[in-house]
Parts: C-alpha cells; structure tokens; sequence
C-alpha cells in the first residue's frame, strides 16, 4: 500500500522528537509504596534519558510498582477482543519482571486528567491532556532535547516545549470516517464519496434503503463532536501550513470558499446531515460505548472519527470485516488529503521517585517500540524504524497525508491566545459550540451561515484584540 505524506518541510524534521537528560539517582521506596533495594549497573546510562535506554539491558534490576493514568477504560476490561492491557503487561514483564504496572481508567478523560495533574495525584505515567505547553515542565518529567529523537520518533512537536520532549505519542492517527461497508452497499452506496455533496447523498441512500442511522453525531459524548475538527486544516486545505501558519492570520477563516473546501464545509457536512434528517432520532440521547457495538452490527452506517476508534469498532462485535475506514469527504483541485497528527503522549511525572522515572521510561520506550500497539490499535507507529502500517489505510489508496508545520518560533502559542479569546477552542476542547451547531440545525433555530458569520466575528475580534495582522 502506498500512502504519501505532505508537508512544507522535509519529513524528518516534521516528525522530530528527541531527549534531555535528567538525573537517577535510585532511592529506597517509591511513591507506590513499593520497597527497592537496586543499584544502577555500572555500565547503566548515567542519565536517564529515552534515546539511551537499551530495552532488556538497562534498569533490568529495579523493582517497583509504576502505575499509569489512561482514557482506554475498553482495555481494562478482560473482554476487549484485541490485545488489553494486562497482555501488554505480560509481555513487557517477560523482560523486566519486577516492573508492576498498574492502570486506572478515567471516563472523560481529559477533563478529569487535567485536574489531577495539577492536584499531583496520578501515579507515574498519564495521557497528556489538553493543558498549555508552557504547563508542562511544571508536571512532566522531560525526556531530553528535540534534536536528538529526530531519528527515532515521529510527530516529537506535538509535546515539546523550548527544545524539550514532554511526552511520546502513543502512535499517530490518520484521520476519516469509520463505517459499515455492509450498510453502504446494500444502500446502493459503490464508490466512496469524495466530495460535500457525494457524501451527503450517500446518507440519504443508507436513509432510504436501510434501517440504519446514516451518520452517528455522537453528540452526547461531546469530545466525539470534536472530531470533525480534526479535518478543518490539512484535510479541507492540502496545506501543511494551514493551521499553524495561516488560521491564526485568516480574517474569516469560516467564510464560505465556495469550491467545497476549507472549514466552512468541515462544518457544513454535519450541519446540513442533522437538518435533513440524516443522524440519530434525538441527539442528546447518544451513547459513546454503545455505538461502537451499533455501527458493528450494521445499525449505523458511519461515524467521523480518528483511525484509533477503528479497532475499538472492529472489535465491539462479530462482524469485523463490515468495518471499513474511508478519507473525510473533501476534495482539493481533485485531489484528496487527510490530516495525520498524534495521539495521546506518554508524560512521566516529574515527583516521583528516581526509581519509577526510570521503570516509566522503561514502559513508555518498550510501548513505542517493542509492543506493536500503534499497530494492534489501527494507528501509525511513533517510532521512525517501524514501517509497518495497518491495512485499513488501503482504501486511501492516493490520499496524501498532511503533517501540520509546527508554528514559527515567534508564534508558538499564537493559536492558543485566539482560542482563548474567541471561545472557539479549535481542535482544542470546542466541543460546546458543535453541541451548538447540532442544536440549531435540529431546530432549525440557526442559519448555517448565521452560525459561521457568528465564528468569523469572533475570530476576528480575537485578533484584533491580540494584535495580529490579518493576512488572508
């Protein structure tokens, strides 16, 4: 399968990630409670460091008990079909037995995680959730410098902060819909939509013929909602430089292109499928779990998130081989891109003890390059020498994928300061104002463009307010 990548620099740099030192200095009991008595090996990295652990040889010594915070409460469960979480465990304790990992799972996970990060009551390793970079050395134990992990890991931007790595994706997403094949073919549906229009026409199709729910806005849920936001750059523009480079300088970036592209038809898409009858009977009575196991078993026919819910849904039933992954349906001077960008990372807190540093280092390392859970959970490995990419990417066929840029030094954090200001929260916890877009076109309370005309006077005060120049 070949897919190819966009971005405005060489991939390398866009996917760089690297590690900085930080001292280990074994002590005698760990935040757990658990009881040590190891000594470094002599020929042990005298920092701790990601790049310098050799997994199987380094910290071989150490026990403890590490425990880590995650929003995957499906694979603490011992019926989750793929491989859960104790069977990582048992493999990674095949080569350091006396490392105990414990989980605890959290529903809402980024709301709540970011509370007890800034309580200091999570354990050893969490999922970053939305907090501001500059937050993270307060909290996060850093893995070393930019430059050096630019030849091991992928998307290493994403949670560093003044040239200091914070945390590892847990693997990278390329983003789309997940859908039924079964129910878009026995709809009449036998070519994937590629455009607004296709794809709207598609959901009246499965709406006619089928018993189905065309399209599941997951509405109840919230952050499911906030998955359409995912296409808004790369995927509705082709350009690598749209979010970080362009948006925060767009004038009014949710003004209508008119050529089927941009944010305006990101929106759009949803709009116009609650308004015309194409989702769930009543919206605010949605169910997040109980979806996955709806659309497996054909009774919905698609759902717009990230290629991690892909094996959440393959699994939640019998019928894995009626789950497909189809691009977002936008096209760009004819061509078709879709946003590629990371997952959750792995932060280690920075409290803990020396010993469960390093046993969490360990864990996250052995994770990102030995575990094949990128893989096993429908996403792109984060480490730079596994090639090996799930088949449910086949359908993209030439779709190119678009890394976003990272800011220019000078506007690192530019976008957060117009997110805070217009309340608009993109790609960044907007979940509200989707619920808002899904109440009006319900109602029918609210023009569509009344809605984007609304979005655009706010960004623009935002700007004004944060003297940015407004370029586009």
């Amino acid at each position: 399968m070949k897919i190819k990548k966009v971005t405005a620099v060489a991939m390398a740099a866009a996917m760089a990630m690297s590690m900085a030192a930080c001292g280990n200095d074994n002590s005698a009991t760990t935040d757990t409670g658990a009881s040590t008595t190891s000594e470094a090996k002599s020929d042990e990295p005298k920092e701790l460091t990601y790049d310098a652990i050799r997994l199987g040889e380094d910290y071989t010594d150490i026990k403890t008990t590490i425990k880590v915070l995650t929003q995957r409460t499906d694979m603490l469960k011992d019926d989750y079909a793929g491989d859960n979480y104790a069977d990582y465990v048992e493999r990674f304790n095949k080569v350091y037995p006396n490392i105990t990992v414990e989980f605890e799972g959290i529903d809402d996970y980024d709301k709540v995680a970011a509370e007890r990060v800034k309580e200091g009551d999570w354990g050893d390793i969490m999922m970053i959730p939305s907090l501001e970079k500059e937050e993270y050395a307060s909290y996060f134990l850093p893995y070393g410098d930019l430059t050096i992990m630019s030849s091991q890991i992928k998307f290493t931007d994403e949670y560093a902060y003044n040239n200091q790595v914070y945390g590892i994706p847990s693997k990278a997403n390329v983003n789309g819909i997940v859908y039924n094949k079964k129910v878009f073919e026995e709809a009449g549906v036998t070519e994937i939509p590629k455009t607004p229009d296709e794809f709207i026409a598609a959901l009246q199709k499965i709406k006619d013929s089928t018993d189905a729910v065309p399209l599941y806005t997951n509405y109840a849920a919230g952050w499911t909602l906030e998955q359409w936001e995912a296409h808004i750059g790369g995927t509705a523009t082709g350009k690598a430089e749209y979010m970080n480079h362009v948006l925060g300088h767009t004038a009014a970036p949710f003004a209508n292109p008119g050529d089927g592209t941009g944010p305006y038809n990101v929106y759009k898409i949803l709009y116009d499928a609650v308004a015309n009858g194409l989702t769930e009977k009543d919206y605010k009575t949605t169910d997040w779990e109980a979806s996955k196991k709806m659309i497996n078993d054909g009774d919905i026919g698609c759902m717009v998130l990230g290629s991690w819910a892909f094996s959440q849904v393959e699994n939640a039933g019998p019928n894995h081989d009626d789950i497909g992954y189809m691009p977002f349906p936008i096209t760009v001077n004819g061509k078709q891109y879709a946003s590629a960008g990371a997952d959750y990372g792995y932060a280690i807190n920075a409290k803990s003890s020396d010993d469960n540093k390093a046993a969490a280092m360990v864990f996250v390392k052995w994770l990102t390059t030995e575990s094949k859970y990128a893989y096993n959970e429908g996403g792109i490995p984060v480490a730079l020498s596994d090639s090996e990419w799930p088949d449910i990417y086949e359908v993209f066929g030439s779709v190119q994928l678009v890394i976003d840029d990272k800011p220019l030094p000078e506007e690192a954090g530019l976008n957060d300061k117009l997110n805070a200001d217009s309340g608009l929260k993109l790609n960044a916890g907007g979940g509200d104002k989707l619920k808002a877009l899904v109440e009006a076109a319900a109602s029918g309370s609210k023009s569509f463009d009344d809605i984007m005309a609304d979005w655009n006077t706010k960004w623009s005060d935002a700007q004004k307010k944060n003297n940015i120049e407004q370029t586009y």
